[in-house]
């Protein structure tokens, strides 16, 4: 069946109305009615091109909320009517040593919700820019926040994951001293997230500006990393950091504020590499410098959960299809806080 989306047809082209075809739902497939698509900075970088191997025409969205519209007759997990959510994968080869520890996201096999090769025309993914998906049960999530924080709901999808992951997995919590580098789609959720852990949480941002805001998210501290001052006052102090900036610049300028075995592990992408940070700066107090991209579905499951437990949703504006490209441009200036989130019922002309 077609429905109405928004895409590309080339890299330099703007977003446009356009219809997709989306299969019907086989007997492990959960149709999604999508209510709300939040919109991330790599939609950007790949219906734009920046990155390799976009195929054209190019639907973005993988922050994607709504309500169950049908279920495979072998589907057990879900009904009709259900508020769910499909974050950046929609399959994976389900049989390796990642899919078997519930960590699909690093399968090699992994399928992302756009751009990535499927069977269903046109021959790769298309994402949640559109009124309808259907996925397979396996990597549809449960949404048990209210309807009416449904729309907010829908960033947690990547940007909570991809902060909530490594939090998670390095342990921060009480007793641990967190950074978290940039304050935007990425970085509001890593501050949110950090303090629901109980972590001490400081934020790093470049603007003096930023400062209040960092605070109501709940940053316990705000460091404006342009002021060497400021920076050399956390020197060696951290067991974390979080780094969400998806722009080239200076590692070294936070790895030196780790304490012996800290960890700055990456999470922004930039389209461009970072210079290569001093190898000194790690051997010397055995510091790692990691990276982390989303997280498995069971893994996304308990952030959403944890997120429901503790009243966590982003902090969004409101958008009409139509304004996509505007947004985009917005986005790129850092005009937002802190994520843009499309309306899906604007889909539609008609509508």
């Amino acid at each position: 069946m077609s429905v109405h989306a928004y895409g590309a047809y080339a890299g330099d082209k703007p977003l446009e109305p356009m219809q997709v075809h989306r299969r019907e739902p086989g007997a492990h497939d959960v149709a999604i009615d999508i209510a709300f698509c939040g919109v991330c900075h790599s939609d950007l970088h790949q219906v734009r091109a920046e990155w390799e191997g976009t195929q054209f025409p190019c639907v973005p969205g993988h922050e994607i909320v709504g309500r169950v519209r049908a279920v495979g007759a072998h589907v057990t997990g879900f009904k009709v009517g259900d508020r769910v959510g499909v974050g950046c994968l929609v399959d994976s080869c389900r049989h390796c040593a990642d899919c078997e520890e519930g960590l699909e996201n690093y399968c090699d096999g992994m399928v992302g919700t756009y751009n990535f090769p499927t069977p269903d025309a046109p021959g790769w993914t298309q994402g949640g820019y559109s009124e309808q998906m259907v996925v397979h049960e396996r990597y549809v999530l449960h949404v048990r926040h209210p309807d009416q924080q449904l729309a907010a709901v829908a960033p947690l999808l990547c940007a909570g994951i991809t902060t909530y992951s490594p939090l998670r997995h390095w342990q921060a919590g009480p007793g641990k001293k967190v950074g978290v580098v940039g304050i935007g789609g990425l970085g509001h959720m890593g501050i949110k997230l950090a303090h629901a852990m109980g972590a001490h949480v400081v934020a790093f941002t470049t603007s003096e500006a930023k400062r209040e805001a960092a605070k109501a998210l709940g940053a316990d501290e705000v460091v404006v990393s342009r002021d060497a001052e400021q920076m050399a006052a956390h020197t060696k102090s951290f067991d974390l950091i979080i780094n969400t900036v998806a722009a080239p610049h200076d590692l070294d300028a936070f790895l030196v504020l780790l304490k012996r075995d800290g960890v700055l592990t990456l999470v922004g992408a930039p389209a461009s590499p970072h210079p290569s940070p001093n190898v000194f700066n790690m051997i010397m107090k055995r510091r790692t410098l990691a990276g982390s991209m989303i997280g498995g579905i069971t893994e996304t499951q308990e952030m959403l959960d944890f997120c429901a437990e503790h009243q966590i949703t982003a902090d969004i504006e409101l958008i009409r299809a139509d304004e996509i490209n505007e947004a985009y441009e917005r986005m790129l200036k850092g005009d937002v806080k802190y994520r843009f989130v499309i309306d899906s019922a604007t889909l539609n002309p008609q509508a």
